[in-house]
């Protein structure tokens, strides 16, 4: 097979982990030179790999490693590691924009310090890093920019929950924005994202233990990276989907991308669901319709009405005095409707039917995940970073109440 990045060199941050290792180690197998951009030189005490570890990985795929301590938030550690990379390989032909923070938390929950963090390494990281590459890139034959950031959606959903979160990798993207006009014709300037979770040690942090059985392989990213970075400069002012890219490269299967053997993937059980959804609605005529709606005015029975008999049992005095919460669930699909757990009236409750007082924040999702929600076979965060739940009104509680059902699974 032809070895398309063969002698090129790829400067990656972030690249001793997770996604960033996996396009190096992709390049490296076409015998690439991959400088690693990060800062984790001693083994940290929770997440795996350091710069030099992975420098072996990539060398025993078959690519030359530069090993480099680079915090991006550190001007000078940037322009140091692309002078070493120009003296070590001769120049820079693509920028790999890859390290980047998180936390997904609301506005008065968002420390300071946290704010600073994701700015400077989002946003401030990666428009440094490319200031210090372009200069190299332009002398390139083939360069690009390829930032890890999502497509601008200005809908006011993707800012709500996790305001300085989105305003951070809006940035990276923005950064795309402008970089492939101003340096069009010279270097491409492209942004990648995933269409579902990824599993990585952030999201480990994020989601907690069997988080991975919900998500895909960093490989389906790297794949996806792969194809933007053999295409042309011409090919520019993008904002890729893996899935959609990968679609169009005549991709198929995408079972091979699920961490968990013999499972589908999350997209494909959703397409799934929409698709019975769609044919059982075309299906039904006035009576079946009239039907649904007369069965809608009674209690609903099956897992749903179980879940919430067993939380009504389970709910004590302690619960409803540490939480102080009223809680409305909108449900959709089998023993769906309005539900709700009432944490903040004396001696608490759960049931169908809104709840007795004004519910403090409203969950909308199917019913098949609020059952694996609350059965602790899906992580909140995953849903909720996925668009499989949306949550409206006190995020402080919401963050409570997650924290009651790993406390309540075991009952469920």
């Amino acid at each position: 097979t032809f070895r398309k990045l063969a002698g090129c060199t790829l400067f990656i941050t972030g690249a001793s982990r997770g996604i960033g290792k996996a396009i190096a180690l992709k390049a490296a197998k076409d015998g690439a030179n991959i400088v690693i951009a990060a800062k984790t030189a001693e083994p940290h005490p929770t997440l795996p790999g350091t710069i030099y570890t992975a420098a072996e990985e990539i060398e025993a795929a078959g690519g030359k490693a530069l090993p480099c301590i680079v915090n991006v938030r550190e001007e000078q550690q940037i322009i140091n590691a692309v002078e070493k990379a120009v003296k070590t390989f001769g120049g820079i032909d693509i920028l790999v924009n890859n390290a980047s923070a998180i936390s997904l938390t609301g506005t008065l929950e968002t420390a300071t310090k946290k704010v600073n963090l994701m700015m400077d390494v989002n946003v401030r990281g990666t428009y440094l890093t490319s200031k210090a590459c372009l200069p190299h890139l332009r002398k390139s034959k083939n360069p690009h920019i390829l930032n890890l950031s999502p497509p601008m959606n200005l809908n006011p959903m993707w800012f709500k929950n996790h305001c300085a979160y989105t305003i951070s990798k809006y940035g990276m993207s923005m950064c795309v924005l402008g970089m492939a006009e101003e340096f069009r014709g010279e270097v491409a300037v492209n942004a990648l994202w995933p269409k579902t979770a990824i599993h990585t040690a952030a999201m480990d942090m994020l989601g907690g233990a069997g988080i991975e059985k919900q998500c895909r392989k960093t490989d389906i990213l790297a794949d996806a990276a792969y194809c933007i970075l053999t295409k042309p400069k011409t090919f520019t002012g993008n904002f890729v989907i893996d899935e959609v890219l990968l679609r169009e490269e005549g991709v198929k299967d995408f079972d091979v991308y699920a961490i968990a053997p013999g499972k589908r993937d999350l997209l494909k059980v959703r397409r799934a669901a929409q698709e019975k959804k769609l044919g059982r609605s075309q299906q039904e005529g006035a009576d079946a319709a009239k039907a649904k709606t007369e069965s809608a005015a009674a209690t609903p029975s099956g897992p749903v009405a179980e879940t919430f008999r067993v939380i009504q049992g389970a709910v004590t005095e302690e619960y409803v005095r540490s939480t102080q919460g009223v809680f409305e669930f909108e449900l959709s699909g089998d023993g769906g409707g309005t539900w709700y757990i009432d944490l903040k009236t004396k001696g608490g409750s759960a049931g169908f039917g809104k709840p007795p007082v004004t519910a403090d924040v409203v969950m909308s999702m199917s019913s098949a995940d609020f059952v694996k929600m609350f059965t602790g076979k899906l992580k909140p965060t995953l849903a909720f970073m996925t668009g499989r739940l949306r949550i409206k009104g006190n995020m402080a509680l919401a963050i409570k109440l997650e924290k009651m059902l790993s406390q309540l699974n075991s009952k469920l």
